[in-house]
């Protein structure tokens, strides 16, 4: 059964009705093929005109769809060969952070990204894709391990944020963050970056401090969730709404902003409404980013990286 966000109410009746009177004619009733027809029209049409006005914070909901295809979902559909890597060779795995070696498109790559789960074992499994520490160690060791063997680098972002517990902070996690996102600016290959869902704060960046930034056109990016940012502006996390339109966390002020490089386009309604289209675009997108970035050497690669970068804090600052 699917999952209708609160904005989705309109559709979701319109779409009940139709599942109604499709199992009667299934059942041997009277032929209503003609009103069926009428009603999923008029129902593909309120999909359409709903999700081509959506606000940030609808976006940011659209976002975190249970539905959306995970991390795992591209690592399935893109990645050929895959090979898990596990450990940060210091103190554990953290099954947040997905990590190993594959090929794409018949060429080795190393992938990274967070997975959030899809049930309530797997949510539980990885940890609802909050990094710790070890995650974000594990995530510079696989980028220094591509950076030495000459393999491009993939990441699939999908992160409300790192994990804000009292003993990830205990074992270093704003320097593991820092060392991450260090490993990913130095790295001496291409590296690709494509938000697939929420994109929160350091959590995000440690995985994406890459030469090409993707994002899906209802994914979000920002460097404090909504409900986060109303708590303390406002000290009420019902403002979350507002606090979304201040955040400039769409795929759009994104792109306005020079913030990210391309906006990969989602089926009619989101990703989660077709998970496979939206997984072979996301393939194509990456592939076509990745392609003039094979042309350039290590030092090309580093040096373009970090001035585009520094470029955000200068455009900021003027």
């Amino acid at each position: 059964m699917r999952h209708f966000l609160d904005f989705e109410k309109p559709i979701a009746e319109l779409e009940g009705k139709v599942e109604e009177l499709r199992r009667t004619t299934d059942a041997g009733g009277i032929d209503v093929a003609e009103e069926v027809a009428k009603l999923r029209d008029k129902a593909e049409k309120l999909l359409a005109a709903t999700y081509a006005k959506l606000s940030p914070w609808q976006k940011a909901q659209v976002a975190r769809h249970p539905e959306r295809p995970k991390c795992l979902d591209y690592v399935a559909g893109l990645i050929e060969e895959w090979t898990p890597l596990a450990g940060d060779r210091a103190y554990a795995d953290d099954a947040a952070v997905i990590g190993g070696l594959g090929r794409f498109r018949g060429r080795a790559v190393a992938v990274l990204g967070t997975e959030k789960g899809r049930d309530t074992d797997t949510r539980v499994k990885h940890n609802f894709g909050m990094a710790k520490p070890e995650g974000y160690r594990k995530a510079r060791r696989i980028m220094e391990l591509a950076g030495r063997f000459g393999l491009p680098i993939l990441s699939f972002v999908d992160t409300s944020g790192a994990f804000p517990g009292i003993e990830a902070e205990a074992r270093g996690q704003a320097e593991a963050i820092a060392r991450s996102i260090e490993a990913g600016l130095d790295a001496p290959v291409p590296f690709v970056a494509t938000v697939i869902g929420e994109g929160g704060s350091g959590g995000a960046i440690a995985l994406a401090a890459a030469d090409r930034v993707l994002m899906l056109q209802h994914a979000i990016y920002s460097v404090i969730s909504p409900e986060g940012c109303a708590s303390i502006l406002w000290r009420d996390a019902a403002l979350a709404p507002q606090a979304a339109e201040a955040l400039r966390l769409t795929a759009e002020d994104l792109k306005r902003l020079a913030l990210i490089d391309e906006i990969i386009e989602e089926p009619v309604g989101g990703a989660h409404r077709d998970g496979a289209a939206t997984v072979a675009a996301v393939g194509d997108a990456v592939a076509n980013a990745l392609e003039p970035l094979l042309l350039l050497d290590g030092p090309t690669l580093k040096a373009r990286r970090r001035e585009k970068f520094l470029d955000m804090g200068r455009s900021a600052v003027a």
